[in-house]
């Protein structure tokens, strides 16, 4: 028996003023200082207010959150009492928020104790709007929640199916400011969620569909979105693929490169979008080598590129190679040298990389899963761009 998990979806032009028809009293808002310095916590307060409800926020929500951040911003939530919680931003706030509703309705529980395993009985004192404010990581629709514990730099990928939205308010409207690196870096990981969804062993019926269009949609309008922030249709195809990604994905599963990015964006700070597209070509070579099924020719017949997809060797090189074309023509780093990473310093934190990366949930779920040698030897692919052909 399975589940396909989805909340309600509001999205496209003006999907923002759904809010003023929310029944309720209170709400409390989670974002980051940057996004409330640019009026956006003012410009949902606004929306809430014509609907009558009493607004409170909480602006501290820092990239790739932390456990310290939730408690506190949880303790602030049970202050206020709210019956619905916002999550507004990208990732990070959308995340953040879901991990301090939690705390809040069961403040017995600590927040890397999320999990499926644990039955968290939630949504009696509120329900959770996810309004992202990016194109990319899908946080609006999924459970996961990526939280970084500051006392030894880990990601940790918690989630259950409780801490889904209730709501997910999908305007492209609000995506219009995203600087260009910020566009790509967001894209990016839409796309590592859509093609990484497509080939995990969970792969079902209901998701290939929504990870097959969600790469069409991001490899079509990534490039025009990048190339000029103001073209509209871009941002709201981007939008969409963002979405339809985080529901592939979540009902199917990241893998590898989500794995070996978590580990390696939470020990160098790098964004996650950025981390997790760098490993994905790296994965994707590995996982090739032991491809029994059509996964790759699929890939390569909804891109139209030009293979035999009946050749799966062939048409995994051929989707590899447009993957490494697009993150070029986007000026993304394609090895971590690039990204100005002393080689020392990185070889010296191989253990630490590799034990993280095996400790995370996405791990397991590829089609082939590397013993720690060679998951080493993909460290250090990634790091100067070696050749994965083992």
């Amino acid at each position: 028996m399975w589940f396909f998990d989805c909340p309600e979806i509001i999205y496209g032009a003006d999907a923002l003023s759904h809010l003023e028809e929310l029944k309720g009293e209170r709400a409390f808002i989670v974002t980051d200082p940057v996004l409330h310095r640019l009026g956006y916590t003012e410009r949902i307060a606004a929306r809430l207010a014509e609907a009558g409800i009493a607004v409170a926020s909480f602006t501290e929500v820092e990239p790739e959150p932390s456990l310290q951040t939730v408690r506190r911003g949880a303790e602030q939530m049970r202050g206020f009492q709210p019956d619905w919680i916002i999550g507004l931003g990208g990732g990070s706030a959308m995340d953040a928020a879901k991990a301090m509703w939690v705390l809040y309705e069961r403040p017995d529980l600590q927040p890397d104790e999320i999990s499926p395993m644990v039955d968290l009985n939630i949504g009696k004192l509120a329900r959770l709007i996810a309004i992202p404010t990016t194109a990319g990581t899908g946080s609006e629709v999924t459970w996961a929640t990526v939280l970084t514990d500051l006392s030894d730099g880990r990601k940790l990928s918690l989630g259950s199916r409780e801490t889904l939205p209730t709501l997910a308010i999908v305007d492209p409207a609000l995506t219009a400011q995203l600087p260009p690196r910020v566009t790509v870096d967001t894209g990016l990981d839409a796309l590592t969620h859509a093609v990484e969804g497509y080939i995990a062993t969970f792969h079902n019926d209901y998701t290939d569909g929504l990870c097959l269009k969600a790469m069409q949609l991001v490899f079509t309008y990534l490039p025009r979105a990048f190339a000029d922030g103001s073209d509209e249709e871009a941002r709201e195809h981007m939008a969409n693929a963002a979405t339809i990604a985080g529901l592939g994905f979540i009902n199917s599963w990241a893998s590898l490169a989500h794995a070996m990015g978590h580990a390696f964006g939470g020990h160098f700070k790098v964004p996650h979008g950025r981390s997790v597209s760098l490993f994905l070509p790296y994965t994707l070579e590995y996982m090739a080598q032991a491809s029994y099924e059509s996964r790759f020719g699929d890939l390569a017949h909804a891109l139209r590129l030009a293979v035999d997809y009946t050749e799966e060797a062939a048409s995994a090189a051929a989707v590899i190679a447009a993957i490494r074309d697009l993150h070029r023509q986007l000026g993304q780093p394609l090895t971590a040298a690039e990204i100005g990473i002393d080689r020392d310093r990185y070889e010296a934190t191989l253990t630490s990389l590799c034990e993280f990366a095996e400790g995370d949930g996405t791990f397991i779920s590829g089609m082939r899963v590397p013993e720690r040698d060679d998951l080493r030897r993909l460290f250090l692919a990634v790091y100067d761009g070696g050749v994965v052909d083992w």
